[in-house]
């Protein structure tokens, strides 16, 4: 029996004994990066809510299997938020879609979520009317069931089978009330509780999860009272996103009682809130360096391989050579030769001689090694 079958299944309740200390914590967090955020110029604060945004897109989109050009996705945000030096180049629409949504839900997350506004993120992610080869209904509620599978044909394993389609509408109509109306419950709480509310219903042939995720960011906006983005969950939800699948998983198959759900969703927030006060430095970082080589002409293989690996400093991207530098850019090796001693003359990167071959590290006004090199 799945949760959705139980009279009254959206009556959820929770241990508030066991989640109190968490969410006491995260949203002391929460506090503390905003206030140190808007203690920082405006340059910065667009800078770092660009990365963060960057990070959201490009993460919802890998947690559904999807791997976007996160180049293409900086371009669509900048000429969308208005940044100056945007660049104009052609956008896939499937990435522009997921922008729309995502900015639509965390720069608007004062404005109600109607049926027609969530129709249009819908609209958004699916504009040819496909996923993948497969024709859908766009901006209208699934009229089919629903089942999430994984597997190879044959055998196929069930994790999840939603309501049927005639009771999406009136479903979808109680959610949205209580999602516009309920004023009762914390608000990082509430996110939280509407993602997980709205992936049971499952009102979509497909972007159901990214949605969702939209809705969790949209209020989690709410909570912090700001357009701001310092922190990405998507990202910390692609690190995690085994257990993450299964909590959901284990919680629909269970009852009205998600306490364990919630007190999983908030540790992750927490770890999201505290690889971001880790990452403001490496923000801070890259956007005193663009500010500082602004005026520098430099080609869009520079410019990508320059911020791949600030937007990669958390990985394990291993040593910047002429060689991964050429296979990042796809170019000829004397041309990323030319490439990487060119910057080096702008005193963009320094080089670092081992004897054997010549690594590149970006010049740091913080002192970082970037990229770094992980054990």
């Amino acid at each position: 029996m799945y949760v959705h079958e139980l009279e009254n299944w959206t009556s959820f309740y929770w241990d508030n004994n066991r989640l109190s200390p968490i969410l006491s914590s995260v949203r002391y967090l929460q506090g503390r990066l905003l206030g140190r955020m808007e203690g920082f110029g405006f340059d910065f604060i667009e800078s770092a809510t660009l990365e963060s945004l960057i990070l959201d897109v490009v993460d919802t989109s890998r947690i559904e299997g999807e791997f976007l050009n996160s180049e293409l996705v900086r371009s669509s945000i900048a000429r969308k938020l208005g940044i100056e030096n945007a660049e104009f180049v052609n956008i896939p629409r499937n990435i522009d879609g997921i922008v729309d949504v995502i900015l639509d839900a965390t720069q608007n997350f004062d404005l109600e979520l109607t049926k027609d506004r969530l129709l249009g993120w819908h609209n958004s992610l699916f504009q040819s009317g496909f996923s993948g080869l497969q024709q859908i209904d766009v901006a209208k509620y699934r009229s089919g069931g629903m089942k999430v599978v994984s597997g190879n044909f044959g055998k196929e394993k069930i994790h999840f089978e939603a309501p049927s389609a005639d009771r999406v509408p009136d479903e979808m109509n109680y959610f949205l009330d209580w999602l516009n109306n309920d004023t009762s419950t914390d608000l990082v709480l509430k996110s939280m509780i509407a993602h997980f509310w709205f992936v049971t219903i499952h009102p979509f042939d497909d972007g159901n999860g990214r949605i969702a995720r939209a809705i969790l960011d949209m209020v989690l906006a709410k909570s912090d009272h700001s357009k701001i983005r310092f922190y990405s969950l998507s990202n910390q939800i692609f690190k995690e996103h085994k257990r993450y699948n299964e909590i959901i998983e284990q919680t629909q198959k269970g009852t009205q009682d998600i306490t364990n759900y919630l007190e999983w969703f908030l540790k992750c927030f927490k770890r999201a809130l505290l690889a971001s006060e880790q990452n403001l430095e490496v923000i801070l970082d890259k956007a005193h360096f663009w500010d500082e080589h602004k005026s520098k002409r430099i080609n869009e293989r520079q410019r990508l391989v320059l911020n791949y690996l600030y937007d990669n400093y958390d990985k394990e991207v291993g040593f910047l050579r002429t060689s991964v530098y050429a296979k990042l850019t796809k170019c000829s090796t004397d041309t990323a030769l030319r490439d990487l001693q060119d910057l080096v003359l702008k005193k963009m990167l320094v080089t670092e001689d081992t004897g054997k071959k010549t690594n590149y590290l970006i010049v740091s006004s913080k002192g970082l090694r970037i990229p770094k090199i992980l054990s």
